[in-house]
């Protein structure tokens, strides 16, 4: 039996040929539950086409949203949970939001990571970047 998935497009249908549960569990441990409920979903037609989406154009996307919007994608999954908070997303949106970016302040975000980098306000990071000029002052002074 053909079942539509779009127009002009038929593929066969699984409906009534579900594999016992033993296979199921079968499958389960080779591929994991996560690959067997996405397969499921595909034969009922429920498509993910976010999950195909490769991780950097997802960052790419995910740094035009508001701050309140990606606080609620990050509670959506594991998966825009880590992306949500990785150090890559929060570069881009800090890049995007600053004029110039001295090298001071990029070796800082190495240091603190680009997301505390973003919410730290401006009197604080120059707080933070003469205590760091201080310190490379004291480690020069100090080597022979």
């Amino acid at each position: 039996q053909l079942h539509p998935t779009c127009p002009g497009r038929n593929v066969p249908c699984w409906e009534g040929s579900v594999p016992k549960s033993w296979t199921l569990i079968q499958i389960a441990l080779i591929f994991g539950s996560r690959i067997l409920d996405y397969v499921f979903n595909l034969c009922e037609g429920k498509f993910d086409f976010l999950e195909r989406l490769s991780d950097n154009l997802l960052l790419n996307i995910i740094s035009y949203l508001d701050l309140e919007d990606i606080a609620r994608l990050s509670q959506t999954s594991r998966r825009f949970a880590k992306l949500c908070m990785s150090d890559e997303l929060w570069e881009q949106i800090v890049r995007s939001s600053c004029d110039h970016i001295t090298p001071d302040m990029q070796a800082l975000a190495q240091d603190m990571g680009w997301r505390q980098m973003y919410f730290t306000n401006k009197l604080q990071l120059q707080r933070h970047l003469r205590k760091r000029k201080q310190r490379q002052g004291s480690q020069r002074s100090s080597q022979p």
